[in-house]
């Protein structure tokens, strides 16, 4: 294991504290499954964003080079 130190807000020092004492571990193993929890989330989307990646055809043969006229052109009707 390495060690690490990490600030945390009065607020969230207190939230763990509890939940902690309610679980019946550390705060240190509650702070490492929160990040098991987001590393292994954050795999799960960017996996699902390649798989669909180039899957669906838009109709349109310019995105690509033409890619910020688009986007501001949704930024703009929402």
């Amino acid at each position: 294991m390495h060690r690490t130190q990490v600030q945390l807000d009065e607020e969230q020092m207190r939230a763990l504290r509890a939940e902690a004492a309610r679980s019946g571990v550390s705060v240190a193993a509650l702070i490492r499954e929160a990040v098991d929890v987001y590393l292994s989330r954050s795999e799960s989307v960017r996996t699902r964003a390649l798989a669909v990646a180039g899957r669906f055809a838009s109709g349109q043969h310019d995105v690509a080079e033409q890619h910020d006229r688009e986007l501001e052109s949704y930024y703009a009707e929402a």
